[in-house]
């Protein structure tokens, strides 16, 4: 870069005058074209010697080494003006000064004393002074590197290179501070150590934009790539000489803004980097004082207040206070885990693309922040669950309560059935009852071990404070235990009262059955003496039949004495349970007194029955002997005729009960059955009767036909069969008349209980 003493805008007004200015032409040495277009005006030496401090401050030392080719345009000036320029050139650049044209008018100087003047003073100038005009200056230089005023062809506009001069020195100005003040900082960061020192130098911000002062040089470079700073990008050489670049060597202006550009986004791109190390470091800061944020808040107020709320309640309005409670301290732990959750978001954005060291850092910070989140969020878990676990207990407590209430009551109210039936429903009642309150304790069991457990497995604290919420639980966890406790001895006293109870009702139940099973053995003894009196009547037509229905008669006899004792025992444990009941409004004292009455006459009847029953087996058995054997003796045939005479008299007899059996108190007699069937009972022994006659009558034929009075023997025998024949009518019409009186009897009798 050249070294550039003096700055375009200082002499701003002087340079528009155009006094002198380097068109960018070079002579056929290379040098450079410097011209000095003077005006008819009079020329201000001092603003000439300042424009021309100015150019030649431009090129670098090796241009200026090759040296210049100064026009002096002096054909609209004085003779005396071009000879002080001349002579200037000597004080403001005699080494670099290697030929000078003066450009004179036509015919208006004086040549001899034009050239005589320069021609002395050569020596004493350092440089040749030539006189020329303009239609010869191609002598010396060529025409594409002359403006044309001389007649050339390099183009050149005084406006235009002032304005790029003036970006150029703003543009250098500015990337020659930029570049110092990015350097500083950038070294400064270096060198710095401790992070209070790196926060301060984060203060020290650019003079400049670096991003508007790269668009300059940008801009400024790529129009000096198109015009090379000066118009064009060169012309060619007179006859088809070579490209020129006026501004790529002589000038160096393209190559310093390159130079320049290089820098400064070196620069520029440390700077940036500085700049993201500082606000990754300034967001590190910024997250680590978040999550401390967090952090000491969950460890402290938010911890505090869940250490001060462990209790469970004592009732399902207290648990349901503590769980609103609890839900306040949950939406305010929600603000902060809401922060976590961002908090965390941002921590992973920078993991993504962070280094070694940031990365173990923000892990560190990440790990810190969830232990203590999730630790909080298990202690606010825990606490919740014991809460529900709680109110769970208590209301399975309450009903718990109200069913043993429930029960209690049920156990002190009398118990005055009606009857068997609503006994059962009772006892059945009382039953379910305490399944009831079976399964409602062991619900409470496990309701309780539940709560118990969730107490006990709370997340620890931190060892110092271990021990205040550990008696805390061991509280909770005691008074749980009470609670059960004292259900357990209510449900154990309800249990001995329903087992009274229950066996109050059961003897109840049997007591009620015992009287009901006795009335039925009343009522069975009865049915079985009608059926006695009704319907065992009939005889057997011989031996063999007699004697079946003699053993049926045992048999129905037996089952009569096993209904009687049943009954007679099922009254026995009426007493007992009425005296274990202390049951006195009930008596059965009435049942005993009707199966006595009912069994004697069963008994007076069952009796009658048998005797009737073995007189006919005796007659039947009496009178087959006799009619099967052939000889026959006259006092067995008497015999089976007395013992049939003695059957039918038994069959025309009442059975007569004991006084004081009947409901008056009187004397009581009942027949068999009704008197036709007596009367066909009594037709098969009389028929049998007559078969036997029938036989004493043939053995009577028989001796007759050996005896002499024959025709005697045989009316007599008629004349007996005729006595026989009236004593059957005669006993016909006796029955007729007992019948008769029977059935006034048995109306007498039935006045007789109804007036009872």
């Amino acid at each position: 870069m050249s070294n550039i003493n003096m700055e375009a805008t200082g002499i701003l007004p002087i340079l528009k005058k155009k006094l002198a200015f380097l068109s960018g032409g070079k002579d056929r040495r290379s040098g450079l074209i410097l011209t000095i277009p003077l005006s008819s005006d009079q020329t201000s030496m001092e603003e000439l010697s300042a424009t021309l401090d100015y150019l030649l401050s431009i090129p670098s030392e090796k241009c200026k080494a090759r040296g210049f080719t100064v026009i002096v345009d002096g054909r609209k000036s004085q003779w005396n003006i071009v000879k002080t320029v001349v002579l200037m050139l000597q004080n403001v650049i005699p080494a670099e000064v290697s030929l000078v044209c003066v450009v004179k008018p036509d015919e208006f100087w004086d040549k001899k004393v034009t050239h005589f003047c320069f021609w002395k003073e050569k020596d004493r100038l350092g440089f040749e002074v030539i006189l020329v005009s303009a239609n010869k200056l191609t002598r010396y230089i060529e025409p594409c590197q002359l403006t044309d005023d001389f007649g050339g062809s390099l183009d050149y506009d005084h406006s235009d290179w002032l304005n790029k001069r003036l970006v150029f020195e703003k543009f250098t100005k500015e990337s020659t501070s930029l570049l110092d003040e990015l350097s500083m900082i950038n070294d400064s960061d270096k060198s710095s150590t401790v992070d209070k020192e790196k926060s301060a130098d984060c203060a020290l911000l650019p003079s400049f934009d670096p991003e508007t002062v790269l668009q300059t040089g940008h801009e400024l470079l790529s129009e000096l790539q198109q015009r090379r700073f000066n118009g064009t990008e060169g012309g060619g050489g007179g006859q088809g000489g070579p490209a020129w670049c006026p501004m790529e060597e002589e000038l160096l202006a393209q190559p310093q803004v390159m130079k320049l550009l290089d820098s400064l986004r070196e620069q520029y791109t440390k700077y940036q980097e500085l700049c993201r190390q500082r606000n990754k470091r300034t967001q590190l800061d910024e997250i680590h004082a978040k999550v401390m944020q967090v952090v000491t808040w969950l460890q402290g107020p938010g911890s505090e207040l869940l250490k001060t709320q462990q209790e469970i309640g004592d009732s399902m309005r207290a648990a349901q206070a503590l769980q609103q409670k609890h839900e306040e301290i949950e939406s305010q732990h929600s603000e902060w885990f809401a922060v976590y959750v961002e908090l965390n978001q941002q921590i992973a954005a920078l993991l993504s693309a962070g280094e070694e060291e940031e990365v173990v850092e923000l892990k560190a910070l990440q790990q810190q922040l969830s232990d203590v989140c999730y630790r909080q969020a298990a202690h606010l878990e825990g606490r919740q669950n014991v809460l529900q676990a709680a109110q769970t207990f208590h209301s399975t407590t309450q009903e718990l309560s109200q069913l043993l209430d429930g029960l209690l009551g049920m156990l002190c109210a009398d118990v005055a059935p009606a009857d068997g039936a609503s006994i059962q429903q009772n006892l059945k009642l009382l039953e379910e009852k305490l399944q009831t309150v079976e399964a409602g304790l062991s619900a409470l069991r496990q309701k309780g071990s539940t709560l118990m457990e969730q107490m006990c497995s709370q997340p620890p604290w931190t060892l110092e404070e271990t021990e205040s919420p550990a008696g805390e639980q061991q509280d909770n966890v005691q008074h749980v235990q009470s609670v059960m406790e004292e259900m357990q001895l209510r449900k154990q006293r309800c249990e001995d009262m329903v087992d009274v109870r229950r066996l109050k009702m059961l003897q109840m139940v049997q007591l009620f059955k015992c009287e009901e099973d006795a009335l039925q053995a009343v009522e069975w003894l009865g049915e079985l003496m009608d059926a006695l009196l009704k319907t065992h009547v009939r005889l057997g037509d011989d031996s063999q039949e007699n004697r079946t229905m003699l053993d049926k008669h045992r048999k129905f006899v037996d089952v009569a004495q096993s209904t009687y004792d049943y009954g007679r025992q099922l009254l026995q444990a009426t007493v007992v349970l009425c005296q274990s009941l202390r049951c006195t409004t009930r008596s059965s004292g009435d049942t005993l007194p009707r199966l006595n009455r009912v069994w004697k006459q069963f008994s007076v009847s069952a009796e009658e029955r048998q005797q009737r029953l073995e007189l006919a087996l005796n007659f039947h058995t009496a009178a087959e002997r006799v009619l099967q054997q052939e000889c026959v003796d006259a006092e067995s045939l008497d015999e089976v005729d007395s013992s049939g005479k003695t059957l039918l008299d038994r069959l025309t007899l009442p059975v007569i009960f004991p006084d004081g059996l009947n409901s008056c108190g009187s004397r009581s007699e009942q027949y068999f059955g009704t008197p036709s069937d007596t009367a066909a009972a009594a037709e098969g022994v009389r028929e049998r009767l007559l078969l036997v006659e029938e036989r004493r009558l043939q053995l009577q034929e028989a001796r007759l036909h050996n005896d002499d009075d024959e025709e005697e023997m045989l009316n007599g025998q008629e004349g007996r069969l005729d006595v026989i024949g009236e004593e059957l009518s005669e006993k016909e019409e006796q029955d007729e008349e007992e019948e008769e009186e029977v059935g006034e009897q048995d109306e007498d009798l039935e006045r007789a209980t109804q007036d009872c």
